[in-house]
């Protein structure tokens, strides 16, 4: 009788071994492979189509409801329309002569003035060797709706001064517009290449190694898909794509990889391709399921900050995470299933199953760690806190235009105007900050406020310039701007925009009752500084609290999940910690394509907080299950930390050079928030798997001993049964 076919689709009853949610969903998708795939084939398909339809359109605008920048805008928007909405500026420059009365100039600043949206067209301000000018243009909405496409309208409007041979740029706002939108294909083929890399040399396998590939291949472009179709209706960052591609990718491939390396080991177990694939989703797959649902709780604990900005990337974040899980569960299994045995052909060396024996190296150094857990518990604990200590000095800021890379028009639009001479020049010039006095009663007293304020404001330290107040049209309000002595992103800067609202204008205006605030991009850049900073506690919160309910009902223990959480904190300092050696400190910065130190853009340690939670779990929960399973099994604590490790040795550390590769790769996108983001993730992937899985799990469970799987008679009964 001949043998049946891998193909073949068995139908006798499940054993009784497989049982559960997980087991079942794994059984009817390795029984039914090819109806699976087809149906994932076809949600791509309708994603990406979906995506397409929807055009959707991505934005970096944040609306801050209750600030005093927003309070500002809006006293402008509504007595001084034409101060309102955003501006930009249009630099003109010469190397030879001078712009001065130039006529080319004059003609394009003409029309600049008649382009749509345009409320006006300023005079041009002249340096004092006459070869660079700028034209400030005022729009009735914010610039950065004005999409991209609008740089076609400016460079029609600049082509008198062009064809002088005169050189324009655009700066201010206007760098919303004409930077062009992100692209990271060349980012995400380096990291795709290197995963592959990874992935042969672990399994040995070209079929192997393509298998997780492109499974989570395909989640990540429904993910995307789903992301964009919902783009169609709520607006996204412009990072958001890139954030869902890196994490969605990364966990994607790693998910498959835990499966597959748990389904090669059922085969060489001696199980049939359909049980085997069962089986992996049985219990690797109700890992995945743990895993994927804390990370995603993490990511969408972002809403708990009240920025809708910041939750949204979250958001994004989760839809491809939750689109990854699920393809882990059911693509995965399918495929599985349909390749069989022949999931080792085209093998590049013998395969090599995960061991557990008792002479294994990964044993080996958990007697080591044993016999001396203090010391190895002290020496983790050491090597965390000197790298977390650059992150007392961290500072949180808005990342300005100095760091465009060179040849952009915004990066030399920022340069000529810092680099000339003059009234409306210098570093400072291109953070100009906008005063509104809201004379409320004191109509009448317009004109000596006018000169207590000017006064008060020219007076005040780190102030370049301020201009005279002068009334809106109206005469309910004051305005003046002011102009800061160093660049955008100084930290001189962000003070002045405090001293100025906190102490400056309530001194000048004391005794009337009229009110002072301060707006314009930069104030409204400081003010989100300052709302994620006092909000970043309640992420913390609200992240921690969310991971330990889950990790407590998955462990039934109240101390595994308390240590968890204090080593992935620990993990998260320390990453911040490197993060601002590299970009604050300029540690290695040029190797990521800058010039010189930036802040820490103000929502990257935020972001990083979930995300980093959210992923550190992943590997923990994965080593802490099965050291779960043998403590149950033996309440030995060496033999269980030591079976742990061995049988997610391979395979985590495997994992975790891939999302470091894939994560590394994004540091050559061209946008400096995803270098911090790619980098802050790629170290904290390597510090917890290396130190946190080796030294300081293993150390801390041999301390407690028994205490480890400690937890109330009561508490137990109550929470729900979950399993990992």
């Amino acid at each position: 009788m001949p043998a049946r076919s891998d193909l073949e689709t068995p139908t006798a009853p499940a054993p009784p071994h497989l049982t559960g949610g997980p087991a079942r969903l794994g059984l009817w998708c390795a029984r039914h492979p090819l109806v699976v795939i087809t149906l994932w084939l076809v949600a791509l398909a309708a994603a990406l189509t979906g995506r397409h339809a929807a055009a959707p359109a991505f934005s970096d605008q944040v609306t801050l409801p209750g600030t005093q920048s927003t309070a500002g805008a809006d006293l402008l928007a509504a007595h001084s329309p034409g101060a309102g909405g955003s501006s930009g500026r249009v630099v003109f420059h010469t190397d030879n002569g001078t712009v001065a009365s130039s006529t080319p100039v004059n003609r394009s600043v003409t029309a600049l003035s008649q382009l749509p949206h345009v409320t006006s067209a300023s005079a041009p301000v002249v340096s004092e060797d006459g070869r660079t000018a700028y034209t400030s243009v005022r729009f009735d909405i914010q610039a950065k709706t004005l999409g991209h496409d609008y740089t076609d309208q400016l460079d029609r409007a600049t082509r008198p001064a062009r064809d002088a041979h005169l050189e324009v740029a655009y700066g201010g706002d206007l760098d919303q517009v004409t930077r062009q939108p992100a692209n990271d294909r060349a980012a995400e083929l380096v990291g795709i290449a290197a995963a592959l890399l990874v992935l042969v040399l672990a399994f040995g396998s070209i079929l192997a190694a393509l298998l997780p590939l492109v499974s989570a291949l395909v989640a990540v472009g429904t993910g995307l898909g789903v992301v964009g179709i919902v783009a169609g209706t709520v607006s996204f960052a412009t990072a958001a794509p890139t954030l869902a591609t890196m994490i969605g990718l990364g966990v994607g491939i790693d998910y498959a990889l835990f499966l597959t390396t748990r389904f090669r080991q059922d085969l060489i177990d001696g199980h049939d391709p359909v049980t085997a694939a069962a089986r992996t989703t049985a219990h690797s797959g109700r890992a995945v399921l743990v895993a994927g649902i804390t990370v995603v709780v993490a990511m969408l604990s972002l809403y708990a900050c009240g920025l809708t900005f910041i939750g949204k990337l979250g958001l994004a974040a989760s839809v491809a995470v939750a689109v990854t899980a699920t393809a882990a569960v059911t693509l995965v299994p399918a495929a599985l299933s349909l390749t069989g045995r022949r999931i080792d052909r085209f093998a590049l060396r013998r395969p090599v199953a995960e061991t557990s024996g008792d002479r294994d190296g990964w044993q080996r150094h958990a007697a080591r760690v044993a016999r001396h857990p203090w010391r190895y518990l002290c020496a983790g604990t050491a090597v965390l806190a000197l790298l977390a200590l650059p992150a007392l000095s961290m500072r949180l800021g808005h990342v300005d235009a100095s760091a465009d890379p060179e040849g952009t028009t915004s990066r030399t639009a920022y340069d000529l105007i810092t680099d000339a001479r003059g009234p409306g020049f210098g570093p400072g010039a291109n953070a100009p900050l906008t005063v509104v006095v809201d004379l409320g009663a004191d109509r009448s007293q317009a004109s000596r406020l006018a000169s207590t304020v000017q006064h008060a404001l020219s007076s005040t330290a780190d102030v370049a310039d301020a201009t005279t107040p002068r009334p809106s049209p109206d005469g309910r309000l004051l305005t003046a701007t002011v102009t800061p002595a160093r660049s955008p992103q100084d930290a001189t800067t962000g003070t002045l925009v405090t001293t100025l609202v906190d102490q400056t204008l309530p001194d000048a205006l004391h005794g009337t009752t009229a009110r002072g605030y301060v707006t314009g991009t930069t104030a409204a850049q400081v003010d989100f500084r300052d709302t994620v900073q006092r909000r970043l506690p309640v992420i913390i919160a609200t992240v921690l609290a969310a991971a330990f309910l889950l990790l407590t009902a998955v462990f039934r223990s109240l101390v595994i999940p308390l240590k968890a959480v204090l080593l992935n904190l620990a993990t998260t300092a320390a990453s911040y910690g490197v993060l601002t050696a590299v970009f604050q400190w300029g540690w290695g910065s040029g190797l990521l394509g800058l010039h010189e130190p930036v802040p820490i853009e103000s929502y990257v340690p935020m972001m990083m907080f979930a995300i980093v939670f959210g992923l550190s779990m992943d590997y923990e929960i994965f080593l802490l299950s099965r050291i779960a399973d043998v403590w149950h099994a033996t309440a030995d604590n060496t033999r269980s930390v030591g079976t742990g490790l061995a049988a997610t040795g391979r395979v985590i550390s495997t994992a975790a050079l891939i999302m470091t590769a894939v994560f590394l790769s994004f540091t050559t996108s061209p946008t400096v928030v995803v270098k911090m983001l790619a980098l802050g993730l790629a170290v904290s992937v390597v510090l917890d798997a290396t130190l946190v899985r080796l030294v300081l799990v293993p150390s801390s469970m041999f301390l407690l001993g028994r205490s480890n799987w400690w937890i109330p008679a009561w508490l137990d009964r109550l929470l729900p049964r979950l399993e990992a």
